[in-house]
């Protein structure tokens, strides 16, 4: 089992940034990626953002491109997701995912979530 704890949302005015932070614990030594969720109410969930742990590629929804970046910090097994510019579209709750592998494995563990609030 991997455990994931979001931390970092918040509330904050169209234009402002946060930044988020995803911390995972367990089973950690089969890992290759995380990745970064939101879920608005009454949408669906979407995909934001994804990170391979090893060399650190990335990937972004086209919604977010040029406004969020997503980092890692091996050591502490922990994933960032730094939110700039952000748009009263950008409000949801935010959760984070663990791949233990590539290719068709989809993501196992999930974090509670984080509210972001951006007020226009």
């Amino acid at each position: 089992q991997v455990q994931l704890v979001e931390s970092g949302g918040g509330l904050v005015q169209a234009g402002g940034s946060l930044r988020l932070s995803c911390a995972a614990s367990g089973r950690t030594f089969n890992k290759y990626a995380m990745g970064w969720f939101r879920q608005a109410p009454g949408k669906e969930r979407e995909f934001v953002a994804y990170i391979t742990w090893n060399i650190g590629s990335t990937l972004y929804a086209d919604s977010v491109k040029g406004r969020f970046t997503i980092s890692r910090d091996n050591a502490k097994n922990t994933v960032y997701l730094q939110m700039s510019s952000l748009k009263p579209e950008d409000t949801a709750v935010y959760y984070c995912a663990w791949r233990s592998s590539g290719g068709a494995t989809g993501y196992e563990y999930w974090g509670q979530g984080t509210q972001v609030t951006v007020s226009s």
